[in-house]
């Protein structure tokens, strides 16, 4: 898995980790991938797939997986303008639950930001 493919993933889970895919939320993911990435053959069918077929207690060790990833294809640098996608990501619908700032702690803790 590559950096643009694992934070695609990251970011779809933040997306619903709150039982509420809100479309503010897309349009992040979205502009993550256009401003981070040059147009990638990533079919992205076969990506939402797979995160369509995880069930809601396989989206932790997905996003750990994806962390893991990520941190191996990025600099420290990218990985701070990663994260301020994610809090906009979280942002995005006005209500930051419990569950999203648990995964939001997870990126904290796993990429060592202080």
């Amino acid at each position: 898995m590559n950096k643009a493919i694992a934070g695609f993933h990251i970011l779809s889970i933040l997306s619903v980790v709150d039982n509420n895919f809100d479309p503010r939320e897309g349009l992040i993911i979205v502009k993550y991938l256009k401003e981070t990435f040059p147009p990638l053959p990533i079919n992205f069918d076969d990506e939402i797939e797979v995160l369509s077929s995880l069930d809601n207690n396989d989206y932790l060790q997905h996003f750990e997986n994806c962390l893991v990833e990520f941190y191996k294809d990025s600099t420290q640098e990218e990985r701070t303008a990663f994260l301020k996608f994610a809090v906009e990501l979280i942002k995005a619908d006005k209500v930051i639950t419990d569950g999203e700032n648990v995964y939001l702690n997870i990126i904290y803790d796993r990429w060592d930001f202080e």
